[in-house]
């Protein structure tokens, strides 16, 4: 048996581990080989990716005695005040037992095939793996891996965007305006991925307050005071861009969140910082050891996609998946949606699924280009899309 067909993502498995990629390199659009400039480079790697390196054993011990936010508040789905007062504040909230033990597996077997077919494509140069566009070693997006950059193709992905759990979060969260679904992937971490990755937001704020927005604030409870010209006085405006999150992301946890499998880093507040994030050179230790370990499997992180977040070093012999589906605000331009799902899989959804998945619909018989081909590069995925295209 080949290390892909005893693959899993929640136990230890024998992927990883490849000494011949280089710390800090990736590869372009077409395969050649770079390293990251120095923001995006991790200055502090290990110089080898090997698991008994005696600075990757240092940097295990460092991570076990130090690793995770102090105090990580782990909310149950019924708390819905108690869930949308820590995400308005943090900028992001972790709750337990999103996900029963049927969907739970079931989604495990998803990132596992989804997985196959992206590591299915073999490494240049003695190495196991090639890495993603853009990407450092053992990291990779179901999103961006494949050829549509979404998973609304496949139905186990289509599946986790209205659930028993998470719908009455997200509607707490958005307000009565009601929410759209924007689209799914997810992030993974191979075992051996021994560098930070650079703290990041999915999306940018533009500081617009467009009359929807306003609304979704007033519905939220924010009462907003005008000056003497009739514009909106700051505090009013800092309240409705905090409590209005253009995009929500909800990662789901396929493995327990450990010191040591790279659990996902969250800088709490920076959801509301009207700079950017450091890059890796100029990044407090503080912030590095942000992570959310002790997550259980199947809880989940809602993320306001502003959320300065990143990746961290995967020391440890297991996969850590987070697949996730990403929501957007009632007032986004409907130019940000794509037609990802086909209409043969939005037929067999729930009519509330249906109704926020209806900006992603494809037309009846329609295939979405690019959909079911998973390469991690990127030229290659515009090769598939193209074809798909023109079929």
């Amino acid at each position: 048996m080949s290390e892909l067909d005893r693959l899993t993502v929640h136990e230890p498995t024998d992927l990883g581990w490849c000494s011949a990629a280089l710390p800090n390199e990736t590869t372009d659009q077409d395969g050649n080989l770079a390293i990251f400039d120095e923001r995006q480079r991790d200055p502090r790697v290990p110089a080898k990716r090997v698991f008994e390196d005696s600075q990757v054993q240092a940097l295990r011990t460092y991570l076990k005695e130090n690793n995770g936010l102090i105090d990580v508040e782990l909310c149950e789905p019924d708390e819905l005040d108690r869930i949308t007062r820590i995400f308005h504040r943090d900028g992001f909230v972790v709750v337990k037992n999103l996900l029963l033990p049927e969907d739970l597996e079931r989604f495990r077997q998803g990132c596992v095939n989804q997985l196959k077919e992206i590591l299915s494509i073999k490494g240049k140069d003695g190495r196991k793996y090639i890495s993603e566009t853009g990407r450092l070693p053992h990291r990779y997006s179901y999103g961006t891996s494949s050829a549509s950059r979404q998973l609304l193709h496949d139905p186990i992905w289509a599946s986790m965007v209205d659930l028993p759990a998470t719908t009455p979060i997200l509607k707490s969260l958005f307000g009565p305006g009601g929410y759209h679904v924007l689209g799914s992937g997810g992030d993974l971490c191979l075992p051996g991925a021994i560098e930070y990755q650079v703290l990041h937001v999915d999306f940018r704020e533009d500081y617009a307050i467009p009359a929807g927005r306003l609304q979704q604030a007033g519905s939220l409870g924010v009462e907003p005071r005008k000056v003497e010209n009739g514009e909106l006085d700051p505090r009013s405006q800092q309240m409705i861009l905090v409590k209005t999150p253009p995009i929500i992301t909800i990662n789901f946890f396929m493995s327990d969140l450990t010191w040591e499998n790279g659990p996902i880093r969250h800088i709490p507040g920076s959801h509301a910082m009207p700079f950017a994030p450091p890059g890796q050179p100029e990044e407090p230790e503080w912030m590095r050891l942000c992570t959310l370990a002790g997550a259980p499997a199947g809880a989940g992180v809602f993320r306001d996609s502003r959320a300065w977040h990143g990746a961290t070093p995967n020391v440890s012999k297991e996969v850590r998946a987070m697949p996730n589906v990403e929501y957007a605000a009632p007032w986004v331009a409907d130019d940000r949606f794509v037609p990802t799902m086909p209409h043969e899989i939005w037929s067999t959804l729930s009519d509330h699924a249906k109704k926020i998945c209806a900006k992603v619909k494809a037309e009846p018989g329609v295939w979405p280009a690019g959909a079911g081909v998973m390469h991690p590069l990127a030229n290659e995925r515009l090769k598939a899309k193209e074809k798909k295209s023109h079929l």
